[in-house]
Parts: C-alpha cells; structure tokens; sequence
C-alpha cells in the first residue's frame, strides 16, 4: 500500500504549528518521529492533506526535574527515556516499560507524545502516564491547558485533543522513598504488541499497599486501571485469599476484546496472570513468606 497525495511543511515554532492546524483544521495531521503515523498512511486508515512536522522544535524537547515532578518533551524520543538518568532515577516505570517498546529502530525515532497522542490500546506509555497520575500538557488556540491522564484517553485511538491541538509535554510525580513500581507485559515474541499487559505504582507502608494503580493495556478500547481488583489489595496483608478477590475483581475492571491473536478469555486469564506477578514484583519479602509458609 502508499499513502495518499498530501501536502508537507515544516514548522519553525510551535505557534506556527498551531497557526497550520487551526487554518487547516482536521485535514491536517502532526508529523514527529511517525512511527504511528506512517504505517496508518499506507494503510490508508487516515488520509490527512496536510503533515505538519514538529520534529524539529526544540522547545518540545528534553528532561527536567523539578519540586518534585518530571516533565519530559513530547519530543523526547523512546531511546532518550531509555538512556536518561533523570527518568532511571524518578521515572523507573517508564525506563522499564520502554524496553518493551518494539525494536531499536522504532524507539530511535518515536517519541512519547507521539504514542500518547496516539493512544493506541496496546501501547505501553498510555497505560505508564495512567498508573502515573500525569498531567498531559496542550498547547492550543486558547493557550496552555493541562489534562489528567485519566481524561486523557477516551477510547479507541481517541483522545482529548482537539484538531487544533499540539501535545508539548507529560509531567509525572517524582517517585518516592515510600513508592514502588513494576511493568509487565505478556506477547508471543519480543518487539510484538502485547497481548495483556500491566503498568503499576504503588505506595507502601509497612509492607502494606497503602496506594496501588494497576493500569492495563492491549485488553481493551484503551487503557484502563482496576480499581475494583486494587480495592480488594489496599490497606491489608498480602495473603492468597486477598489476591484470588482481587483476580476475581478484574472482571468488572477489565472489557477483553477478542481478535485474530486472542480470545477475550485468554486475555482474561493473562490480566489475572500479570496481576500476580506484579505484586511478587512490588512486595517481592510477602511473596516469599508465602512459598516458606
């Protein structure tokens, strides 16, 4: 397949870049690293006539911490997050997360707004900014304006961003003494998308889950956390009873979604799989007092 005729420019700053969208409206589609967008191009599954490329703004780009928050560029590229100390140090979610992305290649040219604003249901950073609690930073025709991850995605490769809209940054907390998290994810071969998978952050206190966020990906439209099966974890001793309530809780937290590479109920089984093995990851003395007892 090739994509369709199309216009291109560049863009020199970020308000020229809004000034494009908002002449051209949804005709016009943002290009950055378009390792989301190119391969929907020759699908012809978009058809935009106009690419607006940001790739080039620096003020899209970079890592900082400060008072306590992370902020990284949309323009921050997948093997930036890989590499960076500040996201090692603060961010551990995201550095382990992104070893699962794809293929060197790919995270040599894509960047973290360009999956956010994606929001594609199988991608991992969608589910990390989720479990996170990030703010999503807009840059729009009425300014600047800041959107809780939770509001964030809202289906199907849908978000709160308007046509006329340029994601400029993520912020997320700083991870604390007292927090901890963990990432997996199940897929039949390294790089593939996966077939379940599961972003978590957690704040303990003496050995107890005080706070957990257990956000899951590729199970159904977007991702989505379990508040019900973490109701059922939080503010009690980890025990076989506690887990089995909360795998069985998973049933009103999660919509499975059959296709061509698994069933609803397998992805069903899989949710509940990944879910016990994060909590061997974030309290790694209960799950061994449990195997001596």
């Amino acid at each position: 397949m090739k994509a369709p005729a199309f216009d291109y420019v560049r863009a020199r700053s970020l308000a020229d870049a809004l000034s494009l969208l908002q002449r051209h409206g949804e005709a016009a589609k943002i290009i950055a690293g378009g390792q989301s967008l190119v391969p929907a191009l020759n699908l012809r599954l978009v058809a935009p006539s106009l690419l607006v490329d940001i790739g080039g703004l620096a003020e899209l780009k970079g890592i900082s911490v400060d008072g306590g928050v992370v902020r990284i560029g949309a323009l921050t590229r997948h093997v930036e997050l890989q590499r960076a100390p500040e996201i090692a140090s603060h961010a551990p979610l995201i550095a382990e997360a992104i070893r699962h992305v794809a293929h060197p290649a790919i995270r040599n040219r894509g960047t973290i707004g360009g999956s956010l604003a994606q929001a594609d249901p199988a991608s991992e950073l969608p589910a990390c900014a989720l479990a996170l609690q990030a703010t999503i930073v807009v840059a729009g025709p009425q300014g600047e304006r800041r959107i809780a991850a939770e509001d964030f995605f809202r289906g199907l490769f849908e978000t709160a961003l308007s046509p006329h809209d340029v994601l400029v940054a993520v912020e997320v907390p700083a991870i604390r003494p007292d927090e901890r998290s963990a990432f997996l994810e199940l897929a039949r071969r390294s790089g593939d998308y996966a077939l379940v998978g599961l972003a978590c952050h957690a704040r303990l206190a003496d050995g107890v889950l005080r706070e957990l966020r257990l956000a899951y990906f590729a199970i159904g439209t977007k991702p989505t956390l379990a508040v019900n099966a973490a109701k059922q974890l939080v503010g009690k001793p980890l025990s076989e009873a506690s887990i089995a309530d909360a795998q069985a809780a998973l049933a009103q937290d999660l919509a499975a979604q059959d296709d061509i590479h698994a069933s609803a109920a397998t992805r069903g089984q899989l949710a509940r799989v990944l879910l016990r093995r994060v909590l061997a990851a974030l309290l790694p003395e209960a799950a061994a007092e449990r195997k001596t007892a």
